[in-house]
């Protein structure tokens, strides 16, 4: 196979040792020196974590959910009624359950 376009048709420039060399030793003084810097500097801190209360309370509150039962019979017989279209959502009785949540969650503060 062959290949075309090396270089887009430029020549070859010749590689100069000199600089070669001159960024090898620049590369090397600095990963000296860091390899330095790392034996004499002091041990690296630890990484820790702190949730906040309000974090603790939702991690509490999805364990809970997770280990609580569930009724699968009124689950599906609720699926049946939404997939039927049977269902019905009261806004009135929503809109209350909603606001108690909400005085629930931010008057725990």
């Amino acid at each position: 196979m062959a290949i075309n376009n090396i270089n887009n048709g430029l020549p070859k420039t010749p590689v100069d040792n000199g600089k070669v060399a001159q960024q090898n030793q620049t590369q090397q003084s600095p990963q000296q020196a860091s390899a330095q810097a790392a034996s004499t500097a002091p041990a690296p801190r630890q990484d820790s974590v702190s949730l906040t209360q309000s974090a603790q309370q939702l991690n509490q509150v999805q364990k809970k959910g997770s280990e609580a039962p569930v009724n699968q019979e009124k689950v599906d017989r609720l699926k049946k009624a939404i997939q039927s279209g049977e269902y019905r959502v009261n806004p009135e009785v929503l809109a209350n359950k909603i606001a108690k949540l909400e005085s629930e969650i931010f008057s725990s503060k």
